[in-house]
């Protein structure tokens, strides 16, 4: 089944995500928290076609916030494990769907705006075979190089801040994405039920020397054209408190809104 036959709308990247046999330890459980996602779903799900059919990507879980858009038929026509949890925060879904998770000895947390850089799983793959030869390599995290999809200088500019920011401060966002072992997620406790900035909470806990950050992209359309700057500059300034000031997330999230 294909997704213009959910969906109507036709695209023959994400018809297949059949699974095959990859080595023990090497596989990967992709969480995806949405809520009337059905667009950037398909996007998303595209870039994960390469990775299922070698095997590399065993599980997809789309954990939904309560979805009024065509987001569950997509999802279920590429063949996604759907659960809807209605009224949890996202950080409480992205908690949730690491619970079901099983197939995977790393989980891939992944926004649905953000489309993974054709061949990021062979760079995860190498991330994955280092650190399971590595001294405590499975209490490491990896995240992805950011990139927006909108041209011009101020994306560019954009995107060397975020670089700057992640490897100087060890934080990533959110739609950079996380590929951590389930054992080292478990003994951090897992995302904590927070309203916003569970992405830098958990990250602030993983520790900045634990976080390697890949040179695939992770391609996002930025913030939302729907938001206020007043509400831009909030959640900016929210940002840099626990990224910079070190200040909590739970404190900081009131800045936030």
């Amino acid at each position: 089944m294909n997704i213009s036959e959910k969906t109507g709308r036709y695209n023959p990247h994400i018809s297949h995500l059949r699974i095959f046999d990859v080595k023990d330890g090497l596989m990967i459980s992709v969480i995806v928290p949405t809520k009337n996602s059905e667009t950037e779903l398909v996007h998303a799900l595209s870039s994960l076609v390469t990775a299922a059919a070698e095997g590399i990507i065993r599980e997809v879980i789309i954990v939904d916030g309560g979805s009024s858009d065509a987001t569950e038929r997509v999802a279920d026509a590429a063949g996604c494990h759907w659960v809807s949890r209605a009224g949890m925060s996202r950080s409480e879904r992205l908690a949730y769907g690491a619970g079901l998770a099983k197939r995977g000895d790393w989980l891939l947390f992944l926004r649905p705006e953000t489309l993974l850089e054709s061949g990021w799983h062979h760079e995860a793959q190498a991330f994955i075979e280092r650190a399971g030869r590595a001294p405590n390599g499975t209490r490491t995290a990896a995240s992805f190089r950011l990139r927006y999809e909108a041209f011009g200088m101020s994306a560019r500019i954009s995107e060397s801040i975020a670089a700057l920011r992640s490897q100087l401060l060890g934080m990533p966002y959110g739609n950079q994405g996380l590929l951590i072992s389930r054992q080292f997620y478990q003994k951090l406790g897992g995302h904590r039920p927070l309203p916003e900035l569970e992405d830098l909470d958990i990250a602030k806990r993983i520790g900045r020397s634990r976080i390697v950050f890949l040179r695939a992209a992770a391609v996002t359309s930025g913030a939302s054209e729907n938001e206020s700057a007043v509400a831009r500059f909030r959640q900016s300034l929210a940002r840099f408190c626990v990224g910079t000031l070190r200040i909590p997330a739970s404190v900081a999230v009131k800045l936030h809104g």
